[in-house]
């Protein structure tokens, strides 16, 4: 069924194609990216555009694509190359694609796993690379290298921007002392104090008293209405406790503490990323536990069963204006292989609609991503 007044027309005369399953509100647009277009990645920033980053190429030897999709759906450049270097991200996974925030001022943040050829890079780990571009310019600045110490570097970071303005870089990594068991591995940050111009050594963030990170996961950030920022991330403790583990600002109001969101027993990693939201009540999380999404809000007492499965994997949501959560996800991926994208429409109470489905048309290396927009309506890319 074509999409008549989709906000998002255009966009989809650039990128091939725009449709509206049959059943899907009006108000929920599908968005596909060009062929070969992987792991998408939304933000919205102080105008209300809508930003969009993308990995594109071979798995191995990927590159950071970005569009300004606009406040109306209209592209106001053209597609972007954020990477520096040619070839320098990595697809494989699903779990390293590129990270996005916003800050304040208008400058975008983007951050990504370096592939193997990959430079500049430290002496011990695979790069952790970010490039900025600054409100009114053109073009992203040459990309950097923010690790110096750690080693081992392996699942996804995420990148946020407090309400001082403070960007936040995280990944999880070894010691760099040798120590690179996932249950000895830690969560790592580096910040910038002047707009991501230049970040300072790393220094770890959680408490490591060995509850780990599982290695081949990613992790997310975001800050809340009061501009603070939250990490959700997989632990490994005894190297088969993978829980879901959130690390909130302590309440001194010095670094973090951590708390467990849902235990989970598996000896494997399952490559798993978060989804994580901003909302007035509060933040929002979401996350896969044996094939099946998890959901619980700040505040919340246990987990809400979001999705039965099979295979759910990769979550991501938004919350419009009047309170309804649009919660999208993979099924049937895996190693090199696509599957389908799933979606359900939760009303304002937090209850699951009847407006949802699946489309059988997920790419290879890829996850879908969604957002709200100021008028209510949904945007699905992938």
């Amino acid at each position: 069924m074509p999409c008549r007044h989709s906000l998002f027309a255009c966009i989809g005369a650039l990128f091939g194609f725009l449709t509206v399953s049959a059943g899907t509100p009006r108000d929920i647009a599908w968005i596909r990216l060009p062929v070969g277009a992987m792991q998408p990645e939304l933000a919205l920033d102080r105008a209300d555009h809508l930003q969009a980053v993308w990995l594109s190429g071979p798995a191995g030897a990927s590159e950071v694509n970005y569009a300004d999709l606009g406040v109306e759906g209209r592209l106001s450049t053209l597609p972007l190359r954020v990477n520096s270097q040619a070839g320098s991200a990595i697809a494989m996974g699903t779990i390293r694609g590129a990270r996005l925030a916003v800050s304040a001022k208008g400058t975008l943040h983007v951050i990504w796993n370096g592939s193997g050829t990959a430079s500049p890079r430290p002496s011990k780990s695979s790069p952790l690379l970010y490039a900025r571009k600054l409100a009114g310019t053109t073009a992203f600045e040459t990309q950097r290298n923010v690790i110096s110490a750690t080693a081992d570097l392996d699942g996804g970071g995420a990148v946020a921007v407090d309400g001082s303005g403070v960007v936040h870089v995280f990944w999880h990594a070894g010691d760099g002392q040798g120590q690179t068991r996932e249950d000895r591995r830690r969560i790592f940050e580096s910040v910038s104090r002047d707009d991501g111009k230049t970040f300072e050594t790393e220094h770890p963030v959680d408490p490591g008293d060995g509850t780990g990170v599982c290695g081949c996961c990613g992790l997310g950030a975001a800050t809340d209405s009061q501009g603070r920022v939250f990490v959700v991330y997989r632990g490994a403790k005894d190297l088969v406790h993978r829980g879901t583990q959130l690390l909130e600002p302590a309440a001194d109001g010095a670094g973090f503490q951590r708390r467990l969101l849902q235990d989970w027993t598996s000896g494997a990693c399952p490559m798993s990323l978060p989804a994580m939201e901003r909302r007035s009540t509060g933040m929002h999380f979401a996350w896969e536990t044996g094939g099946r999404l998890f959901g619980q809000a700040m505040g919340a007492s246990e987990p809400t069963l979001l999705v039965s499965g099979p295979g759910a994997r990769h979550p991501s949501m938004a919350s419009n204006s009047r309170g309804e959560t649009l919660l999208v996800w993979t099924e049937g991926t895996g190693w090199n292989r696509g599957g389908s994208v799933g979606w359900r429409l939760f009303d304002a109470q937090g209850k699951p609609t009847t407006t949802g489905g699946t489309r059988e048309d997920m790419p290879v290396w890829s996850y879908p991503a969604v957002a709200a927009r100021p008028d209510g309506s949904f945007a699905i890319v992938y």
